[in-house]
């Protein structure tokens, strides 16, 4: 018998998948079905009571009258059928971005746009007052429910479950990069657990990852196995022999494991990036960022309406907080400092005063600890910074010093969510590229804030406002103003 050769590798025993996904599916479904059950027989009842209600036909249609109770029977399936059509359960839209609940809306408003044409063709008189508060009501408590279970799947991300495992392909200088915007974001739920580099060592590592090197790129099949990965990014395709990402396609488990290609592009997401196939090719159509005159005046209304509804009511506590900063400290109530703004251009930027009055003649000492404090090349961020009064230090836990900055979004220097609006000295230090953030509006809130401002080095910082910039929408300002909203009320480390 011919003994097996030295150089050969025993066949790795392949790690069991976890079926992750579907549990997570049938769990949304689950919860799905409930509340629209809840809604749709809540309301129902609420309505017409316990009664056998009939829905109304008209005298010249073909139709008998039938029950509410078989239609809101139907209405549940039909909603159900939707959200599932809809895809608002699949791993690619869950956990973050506004995706997932957008789909639930349009797949919402689909269901009872369908059944008014119905409805008016077949002549079915639906009560008004059923359907209009089924669907406001069960479109919020989808969407809670949905809230609900990601607070949850985060939660579970953060501790390495219910993530996809990810095992990643490319020069070692673009799986290190992709490698580390992964990690960055936990709650995306991609987890890296090994990597496949041209003429790859096992037991080497990735530079400044931790990531183990589980062979060159033509070992990708015996790396799945052994790390369990049920997916494979590409992050590059310049090392690769031809034909390899094709191969590595064919060699997946079809429905279980995923090949995904990630370009060297980042931070560009949304309606900016399209797939369209010539050719062959998957070319990845990436436009410039663009705010049409639509945008611009819907955020322009949104800025209006909710911060103009909130100076209203907030006024009581704007006047007592004037009157605590006025009576704390000597000096004036307001601070007024310049920064710019849209498209490069100066403006008086409002808060409430939460330091001492001579603090811009300190400012000159303080940066020389900077290096020893912050970290922070560009932008000047202190712990503890002696200047802040108590008063102040409580506001600015809070943000509660940053609230007279509603009166320049209602005059149009500000909106409620942008880019973190820079002082002049600071756009003197910026590289050319960095001058994009003036595309928008400055924000009293925006994602440099919701995302650790008090720890964020200079480079995320920019990469979070370029970022917000080029991939801009509506959904996605909602979003943060309910971070913030969320950061406010359990506010952590601050910062000057």
């Amino acid at each position: 018998m011919a003994e097996p050769s030295a150089t050969t590798a025993p066949t790795p025993t392949a790690l069991p998948l976890d079926p992750w996904r579907e549990r997570y599916a049938r769990r949304l479904r689950i919860t799905d079905f409930l509340v629209l059950v809840w809604v749709v027989y809540g309301t129902q009842l609420a309505w017409f009571g316990l009664g056998n209600a009939q829905v109304s036909i008209r005298e010249d249609s073909r139709l008998s009258e039938f029950s509410y109770w078989a239609f809101s029977a139907a209405l549940i399936a039909i909603w159900m059928l939707a959200l599932a059509l809809a895809d608002s359960r699949s791993e690619r839209v869950i956990g973050v971005g506004p995706t997932e609940y957008a789909r639930i809306v349009r797949a919402s408003f689909g269901v009872f746009g369908t059944i008014a044409i119905l409805a008016f063709l077949l002549r079915i008189d639906v009560a008004r007052g059923y359907l209009l508060i089924s669907l406001p009501l069960g479109v919020f408590m989808l969407l809670l429910t949905r809230w609900l279970w990601r607070q949850w799947l985060v939660a579970q991300r953060q501790m390495g479950r219910y993530t996809a495992k990810v095992l990643l392909v490319g020069s070692r200088q673009s799986v290190a990069q992709t490698a580390r915007e992964l990690q960055r974001t936990p709650s995306a739920g991609y987890r890296v657990v090994g990597a496949c580099v041209p003429s790859g060592k096992v037991a080497d590592t990735i530079e400044g990852t931790g990531i183990p090197i589980m062979g060159s790129v033509d070992r990708v099949e015996r790396a799945l196995a052994i790390t369990g990965a049920d997916t494979v990014a590409v992050t590059s395709t310049d090392d690769l022999p031809a034909n390899k990402v094709k191969q590595i396609s064919w060699s997946l488990e079809a429905g279980k494991q995923h090949l995904v290609l990630a370009p060297s592009i980042t931070d560009i997401a949304g309606p900016r990036v399209h797939t369209r196939p010539v050719a062959g090719l998957p070319l990845i159509h990436v436009e410039t960022p663009r705010f049409s005159t639509g945008q611009q005046l819907t955020k322009r209304a949104v800025d209006l309406l909710l911060s103009g509804v909130g100076v209203i009511v907030i006024s009581p506590l704007l006047l007592i907080l004037a009157l605590i900063v006025k009576l704390s400290s000597p000096g004036p109530v307001l601070f007024r400092q310049t920064r710019i703004g849209y498209h490069g251009r100066e403006f008086s930027m409002l808060k409430f005063r939460s330091m001492v009055v001579n603090a811009e003649d300190l400012l000159a000492d303080l940066k020389a600890q900077q290096a020893q404090d912050a970290g922070n090349e560009v932008l000047f961020k202190m712990t503890n910074d002696p200047r802040v009064t108590n008063v102040g230090r409580f506001m600015r836990r809070f943000s509660l010093d940053e609230l007279p900055q509603l009166f320049n979004v209602i005059g149009g220097s500000m909106s409620l969510v942008g880019p973190r609006p820079p002082l002049p000295s600071e756009v003197e230090q910026y590289a050319d590229h960095v001058h994009r953030r003036f595309l928008a509006k400055p924000g009293i809130t925006g994602l440099w804030q919701v995302s650790g401002r008090s720890t964020l080095s200079w480079e995320d910082s920019v990469r979070l406002d370029l970022s917000y910039v080029e991939n801009w929408s509506l959904l996605g300002d909602i979003s943060i103003l309910f971070r913030t909203l969320r950061a406010a009320i359990a506010p952590g480390e601050t910062v000057a």
